[in-house]
């Protein structure tokens, strides 16, 4: 998901005009946008991010012509019956930051001790299906990790359906992440074996790209979600769902509502998978610690009977 850089106590700098635009951002108009910010995307703009803003805000306004922030607003908040510039706006004002086996113990849990699990239970007539939610996937690289590990990891298991749901709010990285294209350099963190299995190498016009295979493509679907929205359209409940590094843009109370209805959306002995910095943010019941970041919602009964 795309989302601004996290707030810290520094003292905010005044912020002069940007070339083209007749005035700077004002402490009225900071207020406005940063809780329009707020409203939409649940991201916490702290006061030192004002200049940010501007500068995020000041390249909208001259690709549609406008001199002031004062006339953008006016578009967003009555000139734009279908949400199409809000859309924009968003777009705007969020920052992706991500790459392939990014905190990599993540996927070696997945390799080492979730599937393995998932494979047993099969065994005994579980199902043979996984559904798993890649939440704030910005252009794309962890839920196609996520499907180069699941895909290696059942393999040797016999016929297995999987689907990877891979969501963002920023349209643009969405567009990007879809077309499975990348630079040969951003294959850096994929092991050797995996990058021939799954990547194809550009030629001619594309030399120098590598693009996901058809086969680790069709295991991935991108959609724009809003962690915002009243209602997820995520279906039935899923087996494991990633959200990381998306909570610290939130404020705590935001922080709260949004990991309890990821754990709603979860199967039991499903798991959970926050960024580095996040841990549990707080107790949330039936999420057990099984690993760094790694939480497996235990069934019902299992609250009755603490572990020793």
């Amino acid at each position: 998901m795309g989302f601004a850089i996290p707030t810290s106590p520094r003292t905010p700098r005044p912020c002069p005009p940007l070339p083209g635009l007749r005035d700077g951002l004002s402490d009225h108009e900071f207020h406005t946008f940063r809780t329009l910010v707020a409203t939409h995307c649940g991201i916490a703009l702290g006061p030192h991010k004002r200049a940010l803003l501007q500068a995020r805000l000041g390249r909208r306004l001259r690709t549609l012509g406008l001199t002031t922030f004062a006339e953008y607003h006016r578009i967003l908040v009555q000139d734009d019956p279908h949400g199409e510039e809000l859309v924009h706006f968003i777009n705007a004002v969020t920052t992706n930051k991500t790459e392939f086996y990014r905190e990599a113990h993540h996927f070696a849990y997945l390799a080492e001790e979730w599937a393995p699990a998932l494979i047993a239970r099969a065994s005994r007539g579980g199902e043979r299906s996984v559904r798993i939610w890649s939440a704030g996937c910005s252009t794309g690289e962890e839920p196609y990790t996520i499907a180069m590990t699941v895909a290696d990891a059942l393999s040797h298991a016999g016929p297995w359906s999987v689907r990877i749901l891979a969501s963002d709010i920023d349209t643009e990285v969405l567009a990007r992440a879809e077309s499975g294209t990348y630079s040969i350099e951003a294959a850096a963190g994929i092991p050797a074996a995996a990058l021939k299995r799954h990547f194809l190498r550009g030629i001619g016009t594309s030399l120098g790209l590598m693009r996901a295979r058809p086969e680790l493509q069709s295991l991935v679907t991108f959609r724009r979600i809003n962690l915002m929205e009243g209602q997820w359209p995520l279906g039935a409940p899923l087996d494991v769902i990633f959200c990381r590094n998306v909570l610290i843009y939130f404020d705590r109370p935001t922080q709260q509502r949004v990991l309890e209805r990821l754990a709603k959306s979860l199967k039991d002995d499903g798991v959970l998978v926050l960024g580095h910095s996040e841990g549990m943010l707080g107790t949330m019941q039936r999420l057990q610690h099984v690993g760094h970041t790694i939480y497996r919602k235990e069934p019902p009964d299992a609250c009755d009977h603490p572990r020793r």
